[in-house]
């Protein structure tokens, strides 16, 4: 056809500017509503086609690749740390390296007659940053050269909190045994075991309640650390924090009670 002429698409007449193509052209510019179901029909049956001949457990390895390398590629590795460190350290450099593990530049920072308690902005230490990452070689050292152990940021957390928050057991220890508070407060009135339940540290609950601290103990809005292991359906913690004495009666701010509906008192006690 030529250009200005009228070409048949889905069974009709249309002039304009795709007059001037093949019938066989304008039907892949504009497939009609037939084409489209065709198609959609084929990329069925080749989905269908690849589960049939990979299996779907194939397909679920193909999803964790993926998955694993979206992962590598947000998460990039630190740079190595340097065998001889020249040069003044900045306090950033210092900040920064107690979360990447960098004892090297910790050494040289604190040798140099830089501050242990040094801060960022929201008042976070190296003492923070190493807790929250485990990183147990900076945390001696840190605490070695005189770090205040229950150094409180902007939101009144201590290294304590952080070690709790990161799940590390090793430093929360560590930092025991050189003289944390273990019943602090942070500004919302939460302890470490409020931290520790809320983020489903088992291991550290059970380590804080053997050490005595206050399993009733309540947060600003009246909350104990069982509210929170209620509400986030955390049953070996609840479990532990009722054998030790927590109260299932006490009420929040909210007059919400502790107190477990039957059917989830029962999947408790059937936690090992």
């Amino acid at each position: 056809a030529g250009v200005g002429q009228s070409v048949m698409r889905g069974g009709r007449l249309e002039s304009g500017a795709l007059a001037g193509l093949s019938p066989e052209a304008a039907a892949q510019l504009c497939p009609s509503p037939q084409g489209q179901g065709r198609e959609r029909k084929s990329s069925l049956d080749l989905r269908r086609e690849i589960i049939h001949v990979g299996g779907i457990q194939y397909l679920f390895e193909l999803r964790k690749t993926r998955r694993k390398r979206r992962e590598e590629k947000a998460v990039p590795e630190p740079e190595p740390e340097p065998e001889e460190i020249v040069g003044p350290m900045e306090e950033e450099a210092f900040l920064r390296a107690a979360v990447q593990g960098k004892i090297r530049v910790i050494e040289k920072f604190l040798g140099d007659g830089g501050s242990p308690d040094t801060c960022d902005e929201f008042h976070r230490t190296a003492l923070h940053r190493a807790s929250l990452e485990g990183h147990l070689e900076i945390l001696e050292r840190l605490l070695d050269h005189g770090a205040t152990v229950d150094f409180r940021d902007r939101l009144d957390c201590t290294a304590l909190h952080w070690a709790c928050r990161g799940g590390h057991l090793d430093a929360v220890k560590l930092l025991q045994d050189r003289g944390a508070d273990l019943n602090l407060k942070d500004k919302l009135m939460s302890t470490p075991l409020h931290v520790a339940t809320r983020t489903g540290q088992t291991e550290i609950v059970e380590h804080l309640i053997n050490t005595g601290v206050d399993v009733n103990s309540r947060d600003r809005e009246g909350d104990s650390a069982l509210h929170d292991a209620v509400r986030l359906n955390r049953y070996k913690i609840i479990k532990m924090l009722i054998l030790y004495g927590a109260d299932m009666m006490a009420q929040n701010l909210v007059s919400e009670a502790t107190f477990l509906p039957w059917s989830q008192t029962c999947s408790v006690w059937k936690v090992c």
